[in-house]
């Protein structure tokens, strides 16, 4: 197995764990925007707050999820070195 084809599958593990977290907080901050636009409430810490909770939560209920896939992959490099 090449380092290339190592590298690519650790990039696609960070992507897979992280993608929920980012997508989510994304999807929360452009909510956020589109309230704070309409409502003219322009509170920087409103935004904060629920994207934090958001990832909380995330983690939470993926945490494992995501504790396992990092697991798998860590076994997977053990195993070629």
């Amino acid at each position: 197995m090449e380092p290339v084809d190592i590298l690519r599958q650790g990039v696609g593990v960070a992507l897979k764990i992280a993608g929920p977290l980012l997508v989510l907080s994304m999807l929360v901050g452009i909510l956020v925007a589109i309230f704070q636009a309409v409502t003219q409430i322009h509170e920087q810490s409103l935004s904060f707050i629920l994207k934090l909770i958001v990832v909380v939560l995330v983690l939470l209920v993926g945490g494992g999820w995501m504790l396992e896939n990092l697991q798998d992959f860590a076994r997977y490099l053990f195993t070629l070195m």
